[in-house]
């Protein structure tokens, strides 16, 4: 694949948060429900993968030891003391055995065999880890659920996913990834959590934005309104003199957090007038309209 830094357009000394960020805009940018254009689906699972390897810590140490070719015959160095090769100069033969079969399999570890998973003759080798996307809806991010899993190998699994998963979460299934050579463990599958569109609710982190539907006399007079969350209907009070665009916020009403404090709900407000008006509304608005001084294009 292209280099991650590059999919995502960070700099290589960028920190979790800034890699985040940018992971999230091109998420959402790119995503087929979202960009219906022929290479989006591409660039999302570019983006998916950029983002698997420079947010694991580990992962992030091999790319970089490995995309410098300085770094690259350093691990040469280590792996034929490793292997029994003598140090100093090498004579032509058994120089150049050593490079075809480090090649190979650095070339088979870039795919998760060096690391795991590959041709080797070092003995044990521990699979690669392998990453996948779960989709979720924004209420089993709020409440929690259960998945079946199914792999090309072996029955499904039974997944619990947790109440408060966020957008780019990682969940962690061991020994569900790419298979060990020569005795070596499997590596462990990890999920990235994807929170599906939603036609009501907007995340961002642990807190939803939903719009608030008003009529006109609500707004202008105050009311206590029922709002949905995905936790259940609350109530939220507008105050009188409420304008469209208005956000009003629902404390604690977003996202749980296992470990700390929950996101908040944003109710923004839209005043809804009515499509037709019967004759007693039409003559209550005409009086309304003569005996008030208020002009909103003058504010």
């Amino acid at each position: 694949m292209r280099d991650p830094y590059e999919v995502l357009g960070v700099s290589r000394d960028a920190g979790r948060d800034e890699i985040q960020r940018a992971y999230r805009r091109l998420a959402r940018a790119y995503h087929p429900d979202v960009n219906k254009s022929p290479e989006a689906e591409e660039r999302f699972k570019d983006v998916a993968e950029a983002y698997a390897i420079l947010s694991d810590p580990e992962r992030r140490r091999r790319h970089d030891a490995f995309s410098r070719p300085d770094d690259l015959w350093a691990h040469a160095g280590a792996a034929a003391r490793t292997a029994g090769w003598t140090a100093g100069p090498w004579d032509g033969g058994r120089r150049a055995g050593f490079e075809t079969r480090f090649r190979d399999d650095v070339l088979d570890g870039l795919s998760g065999g060096f690391f795991g998973g590959g041709r080797t003759g070092w003995g044990p080798v521990a699979g690669a880890d392998q990453e996948a996307v779960l989709e979720v809806t924004v209420e089993e991010a709020y409440h929690g659920t259960r998945r079946t899993i199914t792999f090309d190998r072996g029955p499904g699994i039974r997944l619990t996913v947790p109440a408060g998963v966020t957008e780019g979460q990682r969940i962690r299934l061991a020994g569900q990834g790419g298979r060990g050579s020569g005795g070596g463990r499997h590596g462990d599958l990890y999920l990235v959590v994807r929170i599906a569109p939603h036609p009501r609710y907007r995340v961002e982190g642990r807190d939803v934005h939903t719009e608030l539907r008003l009529a006109p006399w609500e707004a202008a007079l105050g009311t206590s309104a029922p709002v949905d969350t995905p936790g259940g209907e609350a109530r939220v009070r507008v105050p009188p003199g409420t304008s469209s665009g208005r956000r009003l916020r629902l404390r604690g009403r977003g996202l749980p957090d296992p470990h700390g404090v929950a996101g908040d709900l944003y109710a923004e407000v839209r005043i809804v007038v009515p499509r037709t008006l019967s004759k007693r509304e039409r003559k209550l608005y005409e009086q309304l309209a003569a005996a008030s001084a208020h002009d909103p294009r003058s504010l």
